[in-house]
């Protein structure tokens, strides 16, 4: 129930490089090497050439003429800084952006690496608000629960990655599959599990072999996984700026009342009360969803004791029976109803404020989550912002725009949380269906993105980044009148940081046949402009680290 199943132990390690100050921005001026925005536009219909241009990254490497060209330099292009953050003061006109909007909003795409459906943590956190008041919560402890409740389970997609490798199948849909399981009794539920998801499609002694390790170090395996889950979604509750309570409740999200739980195997009152409210809420939400309310909490009365704490479960009960627990669950303003939920008074000092130092930290934060998926991504997010700051200062850009660029850059494979590590990590082709699941992580990108106020252009843009001024990328197959700037230098800076690192059908290239790929794509699939700002920018700190 509400636990992921067992999995090697393969440790991801996804460090947040350090903030780095930049030289203050050059000056460009508009010129042959570096033209003015207009002309960088092409209005022409593509030839036949170009309109053969294929989006995939692989298989325009498998047929570019280059591919077998000698390479100039040895190493890989990508830089481990940190793209710079500039402190602009907002707009007056600027619209106000609500901190538990915009955290509430990103919890929907942790609900797509868990298996679940989108809207999963904010409803779980309706539940758990409901049980806080009930039981007599602080005011100060509500707005603490309140954002554990949204990011319970920010550190889940750095076990994707493991979960994959120990079964051979696609992890979101075993994740999934866990969500009603109870792992630490085994039955015939959890053997059928096994059987479903233990590499299906291989051979016969390959799947035994599997299914012969997780019976055998089940147990282990589970701890394991548990404890990296907890510890990094605690990490990211402190990256963001939430209070300790906050990330103390997400780091024992998974113990139990009797002790059975993980990862210290804390009893009874040793659990936090945020923790038990996060565990009882989350698996009320997971079986009202599937199975109906009398189904939740026959549940909980089940666990009572057990996973939950008692005093919670009738709590739970009497909410329920009062017609107050499930009240507003089915409805489409989930999203509207969690924002209003949000405690506004007793929050302490050290609580979230809604500044644009925090919006830069959720940003980050949730860039480390996307990456942490697989190993092949772990800076992709932040390789990708850094290299779309260094084209957009290059190209002489104001401080909001470059800003707007730079989250957006962060955020904009927030969608790539909905594609399984079987694909993402797949060293062969993609099948049709697996390259139509690849396709579509714009559109949750942008779907996510899309619900926060004062985020509607940048979602936009981080939506975009997949997209051809020929029409040819996706998921829109939008045209170069309908991209602007911001997501032009987003195409460039996307595909630029993609070459540049190692994938799992090939290895990272280097700089010379990376820039020869950019070009051939000019000025039909992406524009002149900012492949030549990225060119220079490129140039520039290749020269600062040489002297």
């Amino acid at each position: 129930m509400v636990e992921d199943s067992p999995i090697l132990d393969v440790t991801l390690s996804v460090e947040a490089p350090p903030i780095v100050e930049e030289a203050p921005m050059m000056e460009v001026t508009p010129c042959a090497e570096y033209p003015s925005a207009e002309a960088a536009i092409s209005e022409d219909p593509p030839t036949a050439n170009e309109a053969a241009f294929v989006a995939d990254e692989a298989q325009v490497l498998e047929s570019a003429p280059w591919a077998d060209a000698p390479a100039m330099f040895l190493a890989p292009a990508r830089l481990l800084l940190a793209p710079p953050r500039l402190q602009a003061p907002p707009s007056a006109d600027a619209p106000v952006i609500q901190i538990s909007q915009v955290i509430s909003a990103l919890s929907f795409a942790l609900d797509l690496t868990e298996g679940q459906p989108m809207g999963h943590a904010a409803r779980a956190c309706m539940l758990g608000m409901r049980l806080a008041k009930a039981l007599g919560m602080t005011e100060t402890e509500q707005h603490d629960l309140y954002y554990a409740l949204l990011l319970k389970d920010a550190g889940c997609s750095s076990n994707a990655s493991k979960m994959f490798h120990i079964l051979g199948t696609d992890e979101i849909a075993a994740k999934g599959a866990t969500k009603t399981l109870d792992w630490r009794n085994v039955g015939w539920g959890q053997v059928r599990y096994v059987l479903e998801h233990a590499r299906p499609g291989r051979p016969m002694t390959e799947r035994l072999r599997t299914i012969f390790d997780i019976a055998l170090h089940r147990k282990q395996q589970t701890e394991q996984l548990i404890q990296i889950r907890c510890e990094r979604g605690a990490q990211i509750a402190w990256r963001i700026g939430l209070s300790s309570d906050t990330s103390n409740a997400i780091y024992s999200l998974d113990e139990h009342w009797d002790g059975g739980g993980y990862p210290d195997g804390l009893r009874g009152a040793q659990i936090p009360a945020m923790a038990r409210i996060l565990n009882l809420a989350q698996t009320l939400e997971v079986f009202y969803t599937a199975h109906g309310p009398k189904a939740a909490m026959r549940v909980a009365r089940q666990q009572s004791r057990t996973w939950f704490d008692p005093e919670m479960v009738r709590a739970a009960r009497s909410l329920a029976k009062k017609g107050e627990l499930w009240r507003g669950l089915d409805t489409e303003d989930v999203l509207a109803q969690v924002v209003a939920m949000e405690p506004k008074e007793g929050a302490t000092p050290s609580s979230v404020e809604a500044n644009e130092a925090t919006l830069d930290n959720i940003c980050e934060a949730f860039a480390e989550v996307i990456d942490a998926k697989s190993h092949y991504t772990y800076s992709h997010s932040v390789g990708v912002a850094q290299a779309a700051v260094g084209i957009a200062r290059t190209m002489g850009m104001d401080a909001d725009t470059i800003t707007m660029i730079r989250r957006a850059a962060l955020l904009h494979d927030l969608g790539k949380l909905s594609v399984p590590n079987s694909i993402l990590e797949k060293p062969g082709k993609l099948t049709q269906p697996e390259w139509e699941r690849v396709r579509k992580h714009p559109y949750y990108t942008h779907e996510i993105l899309r619900r926060i106020t004062g985020f509607e252009e940048l979602a936009e843009i981080a939506a975009s980044h997949h997209e051809k001024l020929n029409g040819a990328g996706y998921y829109r197959n939008l045209t170069g009148a309908q991209l602007s700037r911001p997501a032009r230098v987003l195409m460039v800076a996307d595909m630029f940081d993609a070459l540049v690192a190692d994938r799992p059908y090939r290895a990272a290239m280097p700089l010379e046949k990376v820039f020869r790929i950019l070009r051939n794509e000019t000025p039909h699939a992406l524009d002149v402009a900012c492949f030549e700002a990225l060119v220079y920018w490129v140039e520039r700190n290749a020269q600062k680290q040489a002297g």
